[in-house]
């Protein structure tokens, strides 16, 4: 079966951490195309896309910067990393929004920084992108697909936008695929594993909402 889904553009090693558990929030502003309205959240589930561009161990902490050298030579062996505008991808993580805050304050995005992998100097290069528009501060529940989505990636995509729709075929239910989708063709979240257990991830969206109230 051939179903579309929306995906989330976002850096590889961005992708990474959220698999990890390192990182559950993302800091949103929207790309160059997305200026005038700034960033939407046109869904609150989404497939996560991995890039490549504009990541730079510049703009990552301390505790996570060998990481990228892991992602920029895994993108030479994996057919399935993308280059600039061509190839194929693999997509092999979901999320759902639990929660959004428009934040105009640094000093409150600075309080959230363990729940991310981004240094200050990118924090303070999105804050005073756009200055007018509020940052978006998404808490996601990411979950881990038992069977990776490969798409082949297209021009439309390219450029500093967030949304794609990506088109794939589903595996048929009756050929025991461990992933199942719901009546929309959506993924069903209930069959796939989060990769934050319940009570941690619980305790750390508290920590989170502490300090965005």
């Amino acid at each position: 079966m051939i179903i579309m889904m929306a995906a989330l553009k976002e850096w590889a090693i961005v992708c990474k951490a959220l698999e990890e558990g390192r990182q559950v929030l993302l800091l949103r502003k929207g790309g160059i195309m997305e200026y005038k309205q700034g960033f939407e959240i046109k869904h609150n589930k989404f497939l996560l896309f991995p890039t490549f561009e504009h990541q730079s161990k510049e703009y990552i902490q301390p505790d996570y910067i060998d990481n990228l050298d892991i992602i920029l030579q895994h993108q030479l062996t994996d057919p399935y990393h993308p280059t600039a505008n061509s190839g194929r991808n693999k997509l092999t993580l979901y999320a759902k929004v639990i929660d959004v805050k428009e934040v105009n304050d640094k000093s409150i995005i600075r309080k959230l920084e363990k729940y991310h992998i981004w240094n200050d100097r990118y924090v303070n290069l999105r804050m005073d992108y756009n200055p007018k528009k509020p940052i978006s501060v998404l808490l996601l529940r990411v979950y881990k697909m038992n069977n990776p989505i490969e798409v082949d990636i297209i021009p439309e995509w390219a450029g500093c936008r967030s949304w794609v729709s990506v088109e794939f075929e589903f595996p048929d239910m009756t050929m025991n695929s461990t992933n199942s989708r719901d009546n929309n063709g959506a993924l069903n979240l209930q069959q796939e594993q989060p990769v934050i257990e319940n009570s941690k991830f619980n305790q750390i969206a508290a920590e989170i909402n502490e300090v965005l109230n």
